[in-house]
């Protein structure tokens, strides 16, 4: 197994592409007549589908002696256009078969009632969480420039959590593991010691939940379940969809699950402080200024956490107005 660097500078950046290949002979390439690999070839994320992160795929499988012709599966953590964006440009060259978590599969294969729903649905929340008419529309913009490096839908093969994939030369199972994505999912390595994890755990930053995919029901409730799922694990390794990989996740896990608590405690000072509010409002308090993505992330997050606190009995809400509950449960309590 190795791993392909990959830039990107429209959402959080360096991402990673892992090439699962066994057989290897180094330096030869199918591409040019040559077997490189007497077993599968296989990719588990493919990135964006800019100019630039294309090239760096490009070059990175080049430098491993193959090319996109040569992929027989992509596995896909997610539907997110960083992660999946090159996927059908990939099959239409090899004819590969492109794996991912039956919910998000209707969004990688572009199916135009589910691209709707999501949008649909997105249009609600922003009303909903009391988004002012600038920064909806900056938003709306935003996300309509980018569907220019969403790239080309695939064909699809859904899976469901506990299904074993034999690519590449390596047996992956499927944990689903949703919050970030209703489709998110780990693929646990051989042994079950080390798995890909995509955005479900990262090592630098926390991954959004409640902006990131609107369809997801309770979005913090089912990230906190996937954090500790993960914990119980106990992995010796996992390899993230960005930056390097996380020599102690259990260990991230745990952090993240503090980091929302403390999110959790700053959520409620601020309706303390302040008085009811939108999650717009919350979110200007616990962010600043937001631009670009970050316009639905913020509030996403704000939301969330409102959301989750409503359900554990701290908050009430009324026409997307959050308000506390006279002794209501500690954050500490619930998160």
């Amino acid at each position: 197994m190795d791993r392909i660097r990959l830039g990107n500078e429209e959402f959080e950046g360096r991402n990673n592409a892992y090439v699962l290949a066994a057989g290897e002979t180094p330096g030869a390439s199918r591409g040019g007549g040559e077997t490189a690999d007497s077993d599968d070839l296989a990719l588990v994320d493919t990135g964006i589908a800019t100019p630039g992160v294309r090239e760096d795929l490009r070059d990175g499988l080049a430098d491993r002696g193959h090319a996109f012709a040569d992929i027989d599966d992509i596995v896909l953590t997610h539907f997110h256009v960083d992660h999946a964006g090159l996927a059908g440009e990939i099959q239409a060259e090899s004819d590969a078969t492109v794996y991912v978590h039956e919910a998000d599969a209707p969004l990688v294969d572009g199916d135009a009632d589910a691209v709707a729903a999501v949008e649909d649905r997105r249009r609600e929340l922003l009303e909903e969480w009391g988004l002012p008419a600038d920064a909806r529309t900056e938003l709306l913009e935003f996300l309509e420039a980018a569907s220019t490096i969403e790239g080309e839908p695939a064909d699809v093969t859904p899976i469901e959590d506990g299904d074993v994939l034999e690519v590449g030369g390596y047996r992956l199972e499927a944990v689903h593991a949703p919050g970030h994505a209703a489709g998110l999912c780990c693929f646990e390595l051989d042994g079950g010691r080390e798995a890909f994890v995509g955005d479900a755990l990262l090592p630098v930053y926390t991954p959004n939940v409640g902006g990131a995919d609107v369809r997801v029901d309770r979005p913090l409730k089912r990230y906190l379940h996937t954090l500790e799922d993960l914990a119980d694990r106990d992995y010796d390794r996992v390899w993230p969809g960005h930056r390097d990989p996380i020599e102690d996740p259990t260990a991230r896990a745990r952090e993240i699950i503090d980091h929302h608590r403390d999110r959790a405690e700053n959520v409620v000072a601020v309706l303390d402080e302040y008085g009811p509010a939108d999650a717009w409002t919350v979110s200007e308090h616990l962010f600043g200024d937001l631009e670009g993505i970050h316009i639905l992330h913020g509030p996403g997050e704000a939301f969330a956490h409102l959301d989750h606190l409503r359900h554990e009995g701290a908050v009430t809400v009324e026409d997307g107005t959050y308000r506390l509950v006279t002794e209501s449960v500690s954050p500490e309590e619930i998160v």
